[in-house]
């Protein structure tokens, strides 16, 4: 299968994936689940928490306001959106743009383990702390892990294993959520300094 029909694929399944507990709240809003977006060959692979509503009203990752400073972001080194990929662990929107709960990332996750085995990315960014607990402790960075506030900004070296068991080599870097800078003007030159350190990778 190519990359693309691997995406399809995990597509369909979310399309028809009956027991989430956020399939009812989904289909009765005619919202879609979010896969994911960008090139299925990038190396920097970007994980936000879960959908907000225009992302879930449009099937697109970060297209709402935080999406427009990410991609503003994206091009203050140098890349463009569609040369890197762009999703989240939980592919749902929760009600009332709530924090995505920890049985929901249970379920979500396996999809999100997938598209990095399909990707094959050299970096993954996570994007607010719940991605970050997830990423960091499903790739054994469990004894790196502090709060956000402490480590925002910083990278750390582990390995993912790929479709056929094999080790890859895998970069963590742990950033704020772009919708911090949306309550909090302050934050967006320390966005702007932490995404500094991805230009070492291009």
């Amino acid at each position: 299968m190519t990359k693309h029909d691997q995406m399809k694929a995990i597509r369909d399944e979310l399309l028809a994936f009956t027991h989430s507990p956020l399939y009812e709240y989904r289909t009765a809003n005619k919202f879609f689940p979010v896969v994911g977006e960008g090139s299925h060959d990038a190396a920097i692979m970007f994980v936000g928490e879960a959908p907000g509503q225009n992302e879930a009203k449009t099937g697109r990752p970060f297209c709402g306001a935080a999406g427009k400073f990410l991609t503003l972001l994206i091009e203050s080194i140098g890349l463009t959106r569609d040369k890197v990929y762009i999703t989240n662990v939980v592919k749902d929107r929760p009600p009332e743009n709530r924090d995505p709960t920890p049985e929901e990332i249970a379920l979500y996750s396996p999809f999100l383990d997938r598209q990095v085995q399909i990707i094959q990315p050299r970096v993954i960014v996570t994007l607010g702390r719940h991605s970050m607990g997830y990423v960091m402790r499903r790739y054994d960075l469990d004894l790196e892990l502090e709060p956000i506030s402490k480590i925002h900004g910083k990278s750390f070296q582990t390995v993912y294993f790929d479709a056929d068991s094999n080790p890859q080599p895998v970069t963590i870097v742990t950033l704020y959520h772009p919708a911090s800078a949306l309550y909090n003007g302050g934050m967006r030159d320390i966005h702007k300094k932490d995404f500094e350190v991805l230009k070492k990778f291009l």
